[in-house]
């Protein structure tokens, strides 16, 4: 499971930062790749990348303020010129299906595959399935704004191959039953319990990535002991009266946020065009004097979601 940022800017674009989009690749786990957020450029973005758009399968939309949606209908558009036949899902505010279809409906865009929405309310799950959930809340931004949290199911343990070698057990389906732990009489009448044999469950990961908001308390316990948490950085130290008048947050509001939910990395992303150079550097050492583990990304990086070994 990877993150990748393909657009880091607030508002309007620069020379350095697109606007806000977020890849979560789940090549290996799911052989697809979920958005969120898709600003104007973000398929631009996308060419200098690995990713597929045939593989976006979902878009997850935190809010409908045009930085975080004008790229989709060009995105959409694309994707049925690219292969792209399985069908796509987009989640967010009400509104979001006004939007896209009456941009497609103008444009004269038959898209070739099948396009579903599903609006969201104030808070829930948007999706689940035996692997994976996501939740969502409601911000705090002047229009609604959502936060998700993707949550991965966990992982079975594992066969424990080298436990079994002494039973000399020859390959075949009688590995897999162990593996289901289930009761195995062998043929010399040996008995094995298949849960003896398998090893501890993997924690599944945790992302938290937030649409625009300000800081409040309550965003806390959403993100408690998230592996990830993906914050809006508009402002910086000191600004913290500029940021609730215009709904949004500083660097050390999300820091704040995430010293408290306890997770394991926080990346700080919508950074001002007024941020370049000393600027950006300040801003992320201002959020790691609370919360150490921080980064300020940039277009393009890709970081890993790791697994939780504590």
């Amino acid at each position: 499971m990877y993150l990748q940022f393909l657009g880091t800017g607030a508002g309007v674009p620069s020379k350095s930062r697109n606007v806000s989009s977020i890849a979560l690749k789940m090549l290996d786990e799911r052989n697809e790749v979920w958005l969120f957020d898709c600003g104007e450029a973000t398929q631009h973005t996308i060419l200098h990348t690995s990713i597929r758009p045939r593989k976006i399968t979902k878009i997850f939309v935190t809010h409908l303020h045009g930085d975080h949606i004008y790229g989709l209908p060009g995105l959409l558009s694309s994707r049925a010129f690219q292969g792209g036949e399985e069908s796509l899902t987009i989640y967010g505010p009400v509104g979001i299906k006004d939007f896209v279809l009456t941009s497609l409906k103008i444009s004269h865009c038959h898209l070739k595959y099948p396009l579903h929405f599903v609006e969201l309310e104030q808070e829930g799950v948007a999706y689940q399935d035996d692997k994976i959930a996501v939740k969502y809340m409601t911000l705090q931004h002047g229009i609604q704004s959502y936060g998700y949290r993707v949550i991965e199911a966990d992982y079975p343990g594992e066969l424990q191959i080298e436990k079994l070698k002494q039973y000399n057990i020859p390959n075949g389906p009688i590995f897999g039953r162990i593996k289901k732990g289930e009761i195995v009489t062998l043929e010399d009448g040996t008995v094995i319990n298949g849960k003896d044999f398998i090893g501890e469950q993997k924690k599944g990961r945790e992302v938290v990535i937030f649409g625009d908001t300000r800081f409040v308390s309550s965003h806390i316990s959403f993100c408690q002991h998230a592996d990830v948490l993906v914050h809006e950085s508009t402002f910086g130290k000191g600004e913290e009266k500029l940021a609730h008048n215009y709904f949004h947050a500083t660097c050390q509001q999300a820091a704040e946020i995430a010293v408290k939910a306890n997770v394991k990395q926080l990346y700080l992303t919508h950074i001002s065009s007024r941020y370049l150079g000393q600027d950006v550097k300040k801003l992320q050492k201002d959020a790691q004097a609370i919360f150490a583990n921080t980064k300020v990304v940039h277009d393009l990086l890709e970081i890993e979601v790791p697994f939780n070994h504590d």
